[in-house]
């Protein structure tokens, strides 16, 4: 497989950032894509709706669907499911790329977040591939790109922030599973993670903001290494935990600096890698 015209991907938190640009890079080959995401009137401090990311989609030359979907909801991912089904006759591809994050300690962590991130990270990302595993059982090249990090279980990981942790590995632990699970179907379940801080809405807001985008890449790094791995054969690329420039390197990328958020700036690495 060399390209995605005329595959359907299902991507959630797809309204900005990596999920978005995944879906672009997608959509320059003439891919469907689903937008599944909860944002569907604009938010006061976060660029972008549902709506805004399938007009860019169709701009770049792909085909939208934009479907409102909380992944703590199992109606809405069932609907979604099957309006993407119903519109471009199946789903080829699967990322979960919705997220949630708090990086605090085991008492300043209130139980409503944990809860939250265990639902979105975790729970979201199982829900959604039950949801579109037999349809994916259907297609010619399926592929379930989990944005989750390499599972390591080393202290460092753990200590400063336990449940945000345990909830990222447990869609690490999905892709561990289900990739043996699917493995004899052909289904291929894998996961990327940057080895720096991507300039996303996420670390505008919540992670240092100007400071730590000067030291990001762009979230094209992500999206040009998740559609190396989509268009490989799915029965000889599962079980795999990828970072984003080892990807391109391995595909003989070497300039890596027009990635960059500030060129020449001193890159931040990643919580994970």
């Amino acid at each position: 497989m060399s390209t995605l015209k005329g595959k359907t991907l299902f991507i959630t938190g797809a309204s900005r950032g990596i999920g978005k640009a995944i879906g672009l890079r997608a959509a320059r080959d003439g891919a469907n894509v689903v937008i599944a995401a909860k944002t569907d009137q604009p938010h006061p401090k976060l660029a972008g709706t549902i709506h805004t990311a399938a007009e860019e989609i169709e701009k770049a030359g792909g085909r939208a669907l934009a479907c409102v979907v909380d992944v703590r909801s199992e109606d809405q991912i069932k609907a979604a499911v099957e309006a993407a089904v119903k519109k471009f006759g199946g789903i080829d591809i699967l990322v979960n790329n919705a997220s949630a994050i708090q990086l605090t300690g085991t008492t300043d962590t209130p139980m409503k977040r944990y809860d939250l991130m265990h639902q979105i990270n975790t729970r979201g990302t199982f829900a959604c591939s039950q949801a579109c595993v037999p349809y994916l059982l259907e297609a010619a090249n399926p592929h379930v790109l989990n944005l989750s990090p390499p599972l390591d279980m080393q202290e460092k990981w753990f200590a400063p922030h336990v449940a945000y942790t345990m909830a990222k590995f447990g869609m690490s632990m999905c892709v561990l599973g289900m990739a043996g699970e699917y493995r004899s179907a052909g289904i291929a379940f894998n996961a990327l993670w940057p080895r720096t801080v991507i300039a996303t809405a996420a670390v505008q807001n919540l992670l240092g903001g100007d400071a730590t985008i000067r030291g990001s890449r762009t979230p094209e790094i992500m999206s040009d290494a998740a559609y190396v791995i989509l268009t490989k054969p799915s029965r000889e690329c599962t079980g795999n935990f990828f970072i984003d420039d080892d990807v391109l390197r391995a595909t003989g990328v070497t300039d890596l600096a027009k990635y960059q958020q500030v060129p020449g700036a001193e890159l931040i690495p990643d919580f994970f890698v």
